[in-house]
């Protein structure tokens, strides 16, 4: 079976040399199989690499079929929001253990993409959230979420107060450390740490789960994912708004979080065998013995 992606753009690491070799050896395995091979700038400039095609992936999204990111996880979630607006797949290469978004195997990569770049992968489309910041009615910031957005108290460690609505209606008022709503794919990130539930990838809903809250009665809840949702902030000495954990905003009191769900998905590719509850065994090491 002939590949579809004829043109293909490697991304390593942010900030990061030790991707240099893989991204060599790679960028030279796509060529010998005759794709067309990019590297992003900043790839390049912290990997020294002179002797591919580069350009910022901005100006690439629409120009290649496949993103390929060496790296980790948390790679693969900065360059999603990146690709928020350019619905190209991506396939996860991880340097260390098995991830939940990269869970190709750097060891074993080549003979893996050689399989995965002849259609013998899975595809799994997944979604985003998107999140706009008001002020006194006046839009101060916004960001793509594709694990989670999280308002959460800031360096005082005070608990802040929150009002949460879903489609316009009232759902609660909450005294907090803060509140995470997430994606599927951020249901095993920090919601699940904060006693939320397991939400299959594929899957449309948002899970809201409080974190600490000041009351035995908050539950996390499962919401459908067209839902919109408003958390208005009531109190806070202070508060801030975290997206994947790798963007941050401050918050005043009166400030509200609007969020929706993105216009486009984040397409992953897996290998062929990929299963996701071997994922979750492994990584939260089901069936053990203890």
């Amino acid at each position: 079976m002939e590949s579809n992606f004829k043109s293909i753009v490697l991304v390593g690491k942010y900030n990061s040399a030790s991707v240099s070799a893989p991204v060599l050896r790679l960028a030279e395995f796509l060529g010998q199989r005759g794709h067309d091979v990019w590297v992003t700038v900043h790839t390049a400039d912290h990997c020294n690499i002179k002797n591919l095609q580069m350009a910022p992936l901005t100006e690439l999204a629409d120009r290649v079929d496949l993103v390929i990111v060496l790296g980790g996880d948390g790679t693969l979630l900065n360059i999603a929001r990146v690709l928020a607006e350019h619905p190209v797949p991506m396939i996860g290469i991880n340097q260390g253990r098995l991830g939940f978004l990269a869970d190709v195997s750097i060891d074993t990569m080549l003979s893996t993409l050689d399989e995965m770049l002849t259609g013998q992968y899975v595809a799994e489309d997944r979604i985003m959230l998107e999140c706009h910041l008001e002020r006194h009615g006046d839009l101060f910031g916004a960001a793509y979420a594709f694990n989670d957005m999280v308002v959460s108290k800031g360096s005082a460690g005070r608990l802040i107060e929150f009002e949460v609505y879903i489609d316009d209606k009232f759902v609660y008022s909450q005294r907090a450390d803060g509140l995470v709503l997430a994606t599927p794919t951020g249901s095993t990130a920090y919601a699940l740490s904060a006693g939320g539930p397991i939400l299959h990838p594929t899957l449309e809903a948002f899970v809201l789960t409080p974190v600490c809250a000041h009351t035995l009665s908050a539950r996390p809840i499962a919401v459908n994912g067209r839902s919109e949702i408003e958390i208005n902030l009531i109190h806070a000495d202070d508060a801030r708004v975290h997206f994947d954990g790798q963007i941050h905003h401050e918050l005043n009191i009166g400030d509200r979080v609007n969020v929706k769900r993105a216009k486009n998905t984040v397409r992953l590719l897996h290998p062929a065998e990929h299963n996701y509850y071997d994922t979750l065994r492994q990584k939260l090491h089901w069936g053990e013995k203890l």
